[in-house]
């Protein structure tokens, strides 16, 4: 699937809400690939806020020409894109900031430390998180055999896990700072790709209630269930056809 072609489930859904047909458009990404995409497409959907999306197949080897097409109008190459009727915002949390500003501006907290918390988990995502276990990608979530961790793998994941659950422990409220946010959103991947490989336990209470609420959100199901269910995992030396 090219980056000007839909995927099924967006078609009808555009075919049978015509007022989503408008000038706003989000270029994603492969649905069992593109965690960046899911991010951003997450927040504009947490929002209300009407969009048409197109999907960019990122596996290789179509993957070069199709992000080179998205070059074209957005600096980095890559996506998620969001074209806001000609105005481009490239940045999986620069568009997750603007959907939280077009919507009801509740993915942010009032509060400006909870609101600094959330920037500071957000911000750790989108630069160094993904330093914790590295071979453990969004994809790698989705194949058949599991990878299996080595004790300093765990231990990476398990202090993660102690950060969260102090933190939902302080903030007190349902999710990660109190009431759903952008750093919530901005983890959802992560959630996705640790709990895949190794799931919290009785140690992390308040963690593993939290992975539960946000993996069980609409939107969320929503994208893992198209990503498990619609796209094919190719592997070397493993074959999966449609």
């Amino acid at each position: 699937m090219g980056f000007t072609e839909y995927n099924l489930l967006a078609e009808s859904t555009l075919l049978n809400n015509p007022e989503i047909y408008m000038g706003r458009i989000l270029y994603s990404g492969n649905r069992n690939a593109s965690s960046w995409a899911f991010r951003a497409w997450l927040a504009l959907k947490e929002q209300n806020i009407p969009f048409r999306e197109e999907i960019v197949d990122i596996r290789r080897p179509q993957r070069w020409q199709n992000l080179e097409g998205i070059g074209e109008f957005s600096p980095p190459a890559a996506v998620p894109v969001l074209d806001d009727d000609g105005y481009i915002i490239f940045d999986s949390l620069a568009i997750m900031e603007y959907a939280n500003e077009l919507g009801n501006n509740d993915l942010l907290p009032d509060d400006i430390q909870a609101r600094a918390k959330a920037r500071a988990f957000s911000a750790w995502q989108h630069s160094t998180f993904g330093r914790v276990c590295p071979c453990l990608s969004f994809e790698s979530a989705f194949y058949p055999d599991k990878k299996s961790l080595s004790d300093d793998e765990k231990r990476e994941i398990e202090k993660v896990y102690s950060i969260w659950e102090g933190t939902i422990e302080q903030f007190g409220g349902d999710y990660l700072i109190g009431n759903y946010s952008l750093a919530d959103i901005m983890l959802v991947p992560s959630v996705v790709r640790f709990s895949s490989h190794h799931q919290p336990d009785h140690r992390w209470p308040k963690t593993e209630t939290w992975f539960s609420r946000l993996l069980d959100r609409p939107f969320v199901r929503e994208w893992l269930d198209e990503a498990s269910r619609l796209e094919p995992v190719y592997l070397p030396g493993y074959r999966n056809d449609p």
